[in-house]
Order: structure tokens, then sequence, then C-alpha cells
């Protein structure tokens, strides 16, 4: 990307990352709500092209997580607090980085990403769930937009220009840190000041949200205090307050505005601490015999209601460490006890397909499915486990139904491609692939695969006629892109 000069990236990073922050020296609990009207630099269907562009242009930056189980419990919690948003003009999406630094942002489109480490610190569900509130604040009123409108009138910056400043945010917010202090660029200041106004409003919005929703408004300032201890403690601060500090002026902003709503105690998720034990296992920086002592203690120490969540994070560690046996024994006892619970079921199967039991593991995603006939964890669950077993054909339907589905899914057309190289269907394999392409912004190699597709389709018009329209639409696509660079 061609970045624009440091004093605009600076600017952005206070706005677009939708990073927690504030520098107010006053109490923000009466703000007027700043607006949401139609603005003069984009409306809301530029938004949302932009949204996919970036997009997908992050899934090729990005360590972005296809994990099925995680993007699934994420989005069920997200869609929560939209559902008690107002002002929702765009479908939301959020999915998971794996990163080991705390932070969160959102962007045009309601894209909202969430960093794996957001779990290991998050205490409980309403302290993830304060994040996501206070990045779907920022979608609703529409703040980087606002925020584009506000800086034109001091800059000669052309909005393409300003775009391509967020990935490097996003990416690296130590670069953004640096530009910040590096700047001495005219109408700054006054810049700071308006994403103030915006953080501000994101956090009133935010916990608005988040009582609707039922969650404790407690949450916010609880989790305020963990990056405070952050701070605190660490060599180095969290990358969501390397350029936005935390003062105690926000703590104390957060508590008073708590305290306006009823204090209603709300009992912790067991599916946060299943998520939170995955995150643990899978991505992060835990050794296996860490893991095991971490749940080992757990299963001492915690409330029994969660005994369960220890349980499956000793499942997943053995597992991880080849004891098939241990990890066998433990996941069939929780299954046993929550045949529907997408956790269990998900690892229930990676441990059946290790050990080759193909069979039981159908049988049981089968059951599963005909309580939750379109859910997408089991379905890819049931279709890898055909695949394994050798039954491409039954896969090959299944994964064509998920497509159907959600075609952005990069996991449903990864094992497409499997299935059509095994069916020996090399025209669809390479439409899969070029779809899986596509969905990393890499139109030039995707368009190569959809020409070889066209000169291996006999007989097909109407495949041919599909190829076809299908370049020409990503040749403009690659224009597009071309035009925020």
């Amino acid at each position: 990307m061609k970045y624009i000069k440091r004093h605009y990236l600076a600017a952005l990073l206070c706005c677009c990352s939708a990073l927690y922050s504030a520098t107010s020296a006053y109490a923000a609990t009466d703000l007027p709500e700043l607006g949401t009207a139609a603005l003069n630099t984009l409306s809301i269907e530029q938004e949302n092209v932009l949204g996919d562009a970036y997009m997908r242009i992050l899934r090729q930056q990005l360590p972005i997580i296809t994990d099925p189980v995680m993007s699934e419990y994420l989005t069920d919690v997200g869609n929560r607090l939209v559902a008690h948003s107002d002002n929702v003009k765009t479908p939301f999406e959020f999915f998971l980085i794996n990163n080991n630094e705390i932070n969160a942002f959102a962007f045009f489109g309601g894209h909202v990403g969430v960093h794996t480490a957001l779990f290991l610190f998050a205490g409980n569900e309403g302290e993830l769930a304060s994040v996501l509130a206070h990045e779907v604040a920022h979608v609703t009123q529409r703040h980087l937009a606002r925020s584009i409108e506000a800086q034109q009138k001091n800059t000669p910056a052309t909005v393409a220009g300003v775009l391509g400043s967020i990935l490097l945010a996003m990416a690296a917010p130590e670069a953004g840190i640096a530009a910040l202090q590096s700047t001495l660029a005219l109408g700054q200041q006054a810049q700071i000041n308006y994403t103030r106004m915006n953080e501000q409003e994101a956090d009133r919005i935010g916990m608005k949200t988040l009582v609707a929703a039922g969650y404790d408004p407690y949450a916010f300032p609880s989790f305020f205090g963990t990056l405070a201890a952050q701070t605190r403690f660490a060599a180095k601060p969290p990358a969501i307050l390397l350029t936005h500090p935390l003062p105690e002026s926000r703590i104390t902003d957060s508590r008073n505005r708590a305290a306006r709503y009823p204090r209603r105690p709300v009992e912790d998720s067991l599916m946060f601490r299943l998520a939170k034990a995955r995150v643990q296992v899978r991505y992060s920086n835990y050794s296996n015999e860490y893991a095991i002592d971490v749940f080992s203690r757990q299963l001492k120490e915690v409330d029994q209601r969660f005994k369960a969540a220890s349980e499956y994070g000793l499942a997943l560690t053995y597992f991880k460490m080849g004891q098939l046996d241990k990890a066998q024994t433990l996941i069939r006892q929780l299954i046993k006890l929550d045949p529907y619970n997408l956790f269990y079921l998900d690892t229930f199967a990676d441990v059946m397909l290790e050990t080759k039991q193909f069979d039981t593991a159908i049988k049981q995603l089968e059951q599963a499915r005909k309580n939750r006939p379109d859910n997408a964890v089991i379905e890819i669950n049931l279709a890898n486990a055909h695949l394994k077993k050798g039954d491409w054909e039954t896969a090959r339907k299944l994964l064509e139904r998920q497509r159907s589905l959600d075609p952005e899914n990069s996991t449903v057309y990864s094992l497409l491609t499997t299935v059509y190289g095994r069916l020996k269907m090399s025209a669809k394999k390479h439409i899969a692939q070029a779809e899986l392409l596509a969905l990393r912004a890499n139109y030039s190699n995707g368009i190569d695969e959809l020409q070889r597709a066209y000169r291996q389709t006999d007989d097909n018009p109407l495949q041919l006629a599909r190829i076809d329209a299908r370049i020409k639409q990503m040749r403009v696509a690659q224009q597009q892109l071309n035009q925020l660079k």
C-alpha cells in the first residue's frame, strides 16, 4: 500500500481502529450524540464496498482465524449486541485474529476485528461484550467516515489516501504511535479533539447497548481496570493502549455511567469459558505442560458450574499432544452431557477422525444436524468426516450447500478444492481456488484459475458463461482495488 504522510495516519489512528481511548479531562456522561446524518464524503453503500475490499486485503495480511467454532461464538455475542443497537445500517462481520496483543478495531461495512489475546485477559463474557459494544458503536455512529470528512476540511488528502493508512494502523499500532509523536502538522490538535469525542460517544452508546443486551454495565469499568493493570506492570503497554492512553478519568467516567443503571450481576457464560480454553490451547503461547497444569488446578478451584470448561481444555491439550486415549475419554464424557454443544462436537469429530472412527463421528454429527440443520460448524465437520472416510460425493453436497449459505467462508472453499480434486472435477476445483484467492484480494491469480477452468470445461455453455462473467467481475474488482492503493 502507498501510505499517506504520517500526520494523516496519526489522526486516523485515534478513530479508525476503534481502540479503547480517552484523553478527556472532564466527565462525558452527558455528551450529546454527535448524530448519524448522511455525509458528503461517503454513502453507506460506498462504506460497504470499501469495507469488503479492505476485509479481503486484511485476510491477505493478518493471521485471521478461520476456526468455525470460535467464529460462531464471537458472531453470536456480537449479533446479540447489534440486535440491541440503534442506527444499524450495515450487516456486521466479527472476525478473530491470532495475536497475543490485547486489541480490537472496527471499520467500514460493520467489520469488527478481535485479537485472541482479548479472550485471555477478559475475565468474563461481559468484559468481552463491552469491547464489542464499543466497536459496534463506532460503526453505527459512522465515526470513521465522519472523521475523514472532518479531516478533509483541513488537508488535501484523498479518501483513498486516508483509507490506505488504516491497514498500517491495524497491523502495526507501534508505527502509529511513532507517527503521532513526530507530528507537527497544522490542525492536528483539532483532529485529536474530534476523535476524543468519538471515543467518548462510543463508550456511552456502547454501555447503553451492553445493558440492553442483558450484560452487567460494570463490565466496562472492570475491563478498563484490567487494561490499567496491564499498563502498570507490563514492560510496554498493550497494543490497545499504544495510541490511546487510559487515564483515571475514563475509568471514573465509566463507573459513574454504570451507576446510573440498576446493578444486576450477570452469571458468567460457560460458552465464554469454553472459548477461552480453546484460545489458551490453540492460539496462545501456553506450552502443553503449562496448559495441563492450569486446567488441572482449575478443576480443583473454580466454580463447579464451569468444571466442563476445564475438562474441555484438558481434552484439547491431550489431543494436541497426541494422547488420544485421554482426549477421547474426556470428550466422550462432555458430549454425553451436552450432545449439541458446538465446542464439544467439533473436538469430538477431530478425535474420532484422528482415531479412524469415521462412522461414530458421522452418527453424532448427523444427530446434531437434525437439531440445527443449517449450522456451519456441524455441516463442515460432517463434510470433513465424509471426506476422510472417502465418501467424496456426500462431502461435495454438504460443502456446496454451505457455500450457498455463506459464499465468503474460506474453510468451505478450501475443503471444496480437495473434494473436487478427489472427484476429478478439475474445472470446479479451479473455480473454488479462484474464489479462495478472491477472498484474499488476489484477483490476478484468481483470474488465472478461472481461465484454467474455462479451458477445462467441455459441452457446458452455462458454466462457460458463468466463468466468463466471473472473470469480468474480478477484473473490475482488481481495478477498483488498485484505486485504493
